[in-house]
C-alpha cells in the first residue's frame, strides 16, 4: 500500500534540512511579535531574550500539535505553527492601558488563556461555520493586521529610544534603507532557498553593515547562557481582565479564521483536501497550543502562511518535515544563547526588514480581497467601511479617548474593530434578507471586462 506523500518519512538527512528550511522562513515571523510586545512594555535585555526563546519553544509544541496530532487535535498536515501576528495590535493596547506595566504580560497571558480554551471547546462549531468568513471579511482583516503593524516598522527604523537624541537620525534611518534594499536585492536576484529567507538575510547583512556605526551591541549573545528553559510564570500568574479576554477572544475569531482558510489552501496543495473534520481537529491543535503557550510565556499561535508557499515551492509535502523544523524550535528555545541572537539586530535594521515583513501581510490580504468579488456593491461597502473602522486607531490614535479605558483596549485595536465590523457587514448585505434583495446593483467595474494579465 503506497504512503500518501503527507505521510511520508524522509531520509534523515534530507528531513533536517528541509526542516530548518521552514524554521528560516518563518523565523523572523515568529520573532516579530516578542519584540514588539516586550520593547512596550520595557523589558531588559534579557527578558527579552527570555520572551523570545519562549515563544520560539512554544511554537515548536504547537507545530507538534499539528502536524503529529493526538487523538482528534491536529490537521496532520505540513502545518507549521508559530505566534500570530493577529495578536500584536491588542496586545500592545492591553500594554499601554495598564498603569503598572510588571502586570501587562500577566493580563495578556491570562486573556490569552481564556480565548484559548474557548477556541478549543468552539472548534467544531467554527468549523461549521466557515460561510460566514468568505474572502471579503478575511482579506478585511489580514489587510488590517498589516496595515496596523507597518507603524511599528517605521518606529524601529528611527531608532530604540524616542527620547534618544538619535532618534529619526539619517544614520538610522539609512540602517533601516540599506536593510529594506539588500531584502529586496535577494528577492529580486537570488532563487529558491535564498530567495524563501532574503529577510533572514537582510536582518544578517543590516546588522554587519550596522557595526562600524556603533548600533550593534552584542551584549546580550555574551550574557546569555547556553542552556535553559522556559520557567512557567516567569512574568507572574496570569491575570484575568474581561476587557483584555474580550479582544484576545476576537483575536482568536481572526486566528481561527486564518488558520481555516490556510487549511483549505495546503489541502489542495498538498492533495489532502481539508474537510470538515480536519478543519476542526486543526483548530483544536492552534487554540489549545494558544491556550498551553502562557504556561511557558508565549503567545496566541496560529498556523504561518509564509510556509504554505513553501510547500508550494519545494513540492516536498511530508508533515514529518515540519515536525522535524518543529523539533528545532523547541531546541532553539532550550537554547537562551540562539534566541538571544535577535537582540542583537539593531532596531533600524529590524524596521527595514520589517517594512516588507508587515506590506507583505498586508499584500496577503490584498491578494485574498481580489477573490473576494469586488465587483459587487455590497463587498466594496464591506471593505470599504471595515477598513475605514480598523485604520481608525492607526491615523487617529485619540479618536477613542472619551470611552473607558476598559473599551479602548479593544476599540484602539484596528484588527479588532475592523474584524467585528467585517462579520456584521458581511452578514447584513450578503446573508440578511438576501431574498428582498434578488435585483442587486453591481458595482460599475462589473460592466468592464477582465484584461488579461501576460
Amino acid at each position: 500500500m503506497s504512503v500518501h506523500p503527507v505521510d511520508e518519512k524522509l531520509p534523515a538527512l534530507k528531513m533536517a534540512t528541509t526542516g530548518l528550511q521552514h524554521v528560516a522562513a518563518m523565523y523572523a515571523g515568529v520573532v516579530a511579535p516578542p519584540l514588539i510586545v516586550g520593547a512596550a512594555v520595557g523589558l531588559s535585555p534579557a527578558d527579552l531574550t527570555f520572551l523570545t526563546g519562549a515563544c520560539l519553544f512554544t511554537a515548536g509544541l504547537a507545530t507538534f500539535l499539528q502536524t503529529l496530532g493526538i487523538w482528534r487535535i491536529g490537521a496532520r498536515l505540513p502545518f507549521v505553527n508559530g505566534v500570530t501576528f493577529a495578536g500584536v495590535a491588542p496586545m500592545t493596547a492591553v500594554v499601554a492601558s495598564t498603569d503598572d506595566r510588571s502586570d501587562a504580560l500577566p493580563v495578556i497571558f491570562g486573556a490569552v488563556i481564556v480565548a484559548g480554551l474557548l477556541g478549543f471547546l468552539a472548534a467544531p462549531f467554527f468549523s461549521k461555520a466557515v460561510r460566514f468568513f468568505p474572502p471579503v471579511v478575511t482579506g478585511t482583516v489580514i489587510t488590517l493586521i498589516g496595515v496596523s503593524l507597518l507603524p511599528v516598522a517605521f518606529g524601529w527604523a528611527q531608532g530604540p529610544n524616542p527620547s534618544a537624541g538619535d532618534y529619526g537620525s539619517t544614520t538610522n534611518l539609512g540602517l533601516a534603507a540599506a536593510t529594506l534594499l539588500i531584502v529586496l536585492l535577494l528577492r529580486r536576484f537570488t532563487r529558491g532557498f535564498v530567495k524563501q529567507v532574503a529577510v533572514l538575510l537582510g536582518l544578517v547583512a543590516g546588522t554587519v553593515v550596522a557595526i562600524p556605526f556603533g548600533a550593534t551591541d552584542f551584549g546580550p549573545v555574551t550574557d546569555a547562557a547556553v542552556v535553559g528553559f522556559p520557567t512557567p510564570f516567569h512574568f507572574g500568574a496570569p491575570q484575568f481582565q474581561v476587557a483584555a479576554i474580550v479582544s484576545m477572544c476576537v483575536v482568536m475569531v481572526v486566528s481561527m479564521t486564518e488558520s481555516t482558510a490556510d487549511m483549505l489552501a495546503l489541502g489542495e496543495i498538498v492533495e489532502r483536501p481539508a474537510d470538515e473534520r480536519t478543519i476542526a481537529a486543526g483548530l483544536r491543535a492552534d487554540t489549545l497550543g494558544s491556550a498551553i503557550s502562557p504556561l511557558f510565556n508565549g503567545f496566541m499561535c496560529s498556523a504561518f502562511a509564509q510556509n504554505i508557499g513553501l510547500v508550494a515551492m519545494t513540492r516536498i509535502r511530508s508533515r514529518y518535515v515540519v515536525a522535524t523544523g518543529g523539533a528545532f524550535l523547541v531546541l532553539m528555545g532550550l537554547c537562551p544563547m540562539a534566541a538571544s541572537l535577535i537582540a542583537v539586530v539593531p532596531r533600524p535594521v529590524l524596521g527595514g526588514a520589517g517594512v516588507v515583513l508587515f506590506g507583505s501581510v498586508a499584500a496577503s490580504g490584498i491578494q485574498t480581497l481580489v477573490k473576494a468579488g469586488l465587483e459587487k456593491d455590497n463587498n466594496v461597502l464591506v471593505v470599504a467601511v471595515s477598513l475605514a473602522v480598523g485604520i481608525i486607531p492607526i491615523t487617529a490614535p485619540e479618536f477613542y479617548h472619551a470611552f473607558p479605558e476598559t473599551a479602548r483596549i479593544v476599540l484602539d485595536s484596528g484588527i479588532s474593530t475592523g474584524c467585528v465590523a467585517a462579520v456584521v457587514l458581511n452578514l447584513v448585505f450578503n446573508h440578511l434578507g438576501r431574498g428582498r434583495d434578488a435585483q442587486e446593483v453591481t458595482h460599475p467595474m462589473e460592466a468592464v471586462p477582465a484584461q488579461p494579465i501576460s
